[in-house]
């Protein structure tokens, strides 16, 4: 089988399309045929060395395609069926061993892309409004890159829940991407400082919750948009690192709680796995929500997904496909 490895950190070019020797399956897992696999920044920050993982590997987090084997004691699924996950390293690559634990049926009506591009980011945003911070009507909350693969679904599901959503973008196009999800203002933050613009629409009450994908660029003036005891959850960091503070200004500021939260610890158990995953791709199953896949490339042109992403090219969802049909 083919795979894209890294076999030393650095930028795209360290990302090798390569012949592998294909697995099998032990106890308990599975070995899934891929048809597509999603791109994800925390697969740019492994790929650089930000996040430690061990070399040589497959890079990719989630995928979707159809169960080709199981190994001993698995009773979750069964050869034929329909599955998607997150979560699992190694996704860049035509087979993937997943434990059948972290398996997802995908229901009749959804597509291998669509599950592929909803499992990572479709449960980020889910537990980011229904459990980080449990948006209820009347809520304000900011989305930062409001335009990007989680930003189009977490706007969708804040509306669903009744709040009132501020996103920021970067261009114009951005702008009317994040306005057709439902949000109810849009700041291009290349041009407005979005601090005076959420005080400006907030008429001074400021924000119960900032949703931050960002990191070191917005995070103080994130904090700066928060209410008296608001959240922020900063759930990336896509223009670096923040860097060390005093937890002192959360108090200064209004008691503020600030929590850096990851899919996994939401998704610990098969019960939670499947009503997240069941929910979301419910949902994009009766066309609730709507998913913008910006591209999806041969698993071969990995690289240049990555270089797309990271320039902050895409609008939605970035895909890589194996070529198999499913």
């Amino acid at each position: 089988m083919y795979a894209v490895r890294i076999h030393q950190h650095g930028g795209p070019e360290v990302l090798r399309y390569e012949e592998v020797p294909t697995p099998t399956p032990g106890e308990g897992q599975a070995l899934v045929r891929l048809v597509a696999c999603g791109v994800n920044f925390i697969d740019i920050y492994q790929r650089k060395g930000l996040y430690r993982i061990d070399l040589p590997t497959a890079l990719g987090q989630e995928g979707a395609g159809v169960v080709e084997a199981v190994g001993p004691g698995v009773t979750e699924v069964k050869p034929g069926d329909r599955v998607a996950y997150s979560n699992v390293l190694g996704s860049y690559a035509e087979y993937v061993l997943v434990p059948a634990q972290r398996l997802v049926p995908i229901p009749d009506g959804v597509t291998y892309q669509q599950a592929a591009a909803a499992m990572l980011q479709g449960m980020t945003a889910h537990y980011l409004v229904t459990t980080t911070y449990p948006l209820k009507p009347g809520d304000a909350c900011l989305v930062h890159a409001a335009a990007g693969g989680v930003g189009l679904l977490l706007v969708q599901m804040a509306k669903r829940r009744g709040a009132l959503v501020v996103g920021t973008v970067s261009t114009e196009e951005k702008a009317r991407l994040a306005r057709e999800a439902g949000a109810d203002h849009v700041v291009l933050y290349t041009q407005q400082d979005f601090e005076a613009e959420v005080l400006r629409i907030t008429e001074g009450r400021k924000l119960q919750v900032v949703y931050d994908s960002v990191g070191k660029d917005t995070f103080e003036k994130s904090l700066n948009c928060l209410a008296l005891r608001g959240m922020l959850v900063l759930y990336g960091q896509s223009s670096g690192p923040v860097p060390p503070f005093d937890p002192q200004v959360l108090a200064q500021k209004g008691s503020l709680f600030l929590t850096r939260p990851v899919l996994w610890h939401y998704t610990a158990t098969r019960e939670e796995l499947l009503w997240r995953a069941g929910e979301v791709l419910g949902w994009i199953r009766t066309g609730e929500l709507k998913l913008r896949i910006d591209r999806a490339l041969p698993l071969s042109q990995a690289a240049d997904a990555h270089r797309a992403l990271e320039g902050r090219e895409t609008t939605g969802k970035v895909l890589l496909l194996t070529g198999f049909e499913g």
